[in-house]
């Protein structure tokens, strides 16, 4: 359960329907899930945080397949449920096999592993991963 009430679109204020509109508009979808809701019940935070997604997600460099597995890489690190459905969900609709998907979760799994393998060893960092390519 959600630690605030969720805004609906019925009962947004104008400048959260505003952020609503281009949600829906962005992601040619009619509604707006429940993190978008839940972040309306502080209207500059949603603004912010909406604005500064469309710009990260938008392509680049990365195609958007790309960034929406590092998102869902992040999100399964940081043991994030709602972003792993979210962004599982995002990244099937943009191509994401379920090979994909394993391959993912196992580099995901082997990162976590050697992270804190060399964390708990405190390994100093090899000179030759200091120096710029």
């Amino acid at each position: 359960m959600a630690t605030v009430k969720l805004i609906e679109y019925a009962e947004a204020s104008a400048e959260v329907r505003a952020v609503f509109d281009d949600i829906m508009a962005t992601r040619k979808v009619d509604r707006v899930n429940n993190f978008w809701k839940a972040l309306a019940s502080h209207p500059a935070t949603l603004r912010r945080t909406w604005e500064t997604l469309k710009s990260v997600m938008a392509p680049g460099a990365l195609d958007p397949l790309t960034k929406e597995m590092i998102y869902l890489a992040v999100s399964a690190t940081n043991g994030c449920n709602y972003c792993i459905a979210s962004h599982t969900a995002s990244a099937r609709g943009r191509g994401m096999t379920e090979a994909m998907l394993g391959e993912l979760m196992a580099v995901v799994g082997m990162a976590n592993e050697t992270n804190r393998l060399a964390d708990g060893y405190q390994i100093e960092v090899d000179e030759m991963f200091r120096s710029p390519v």
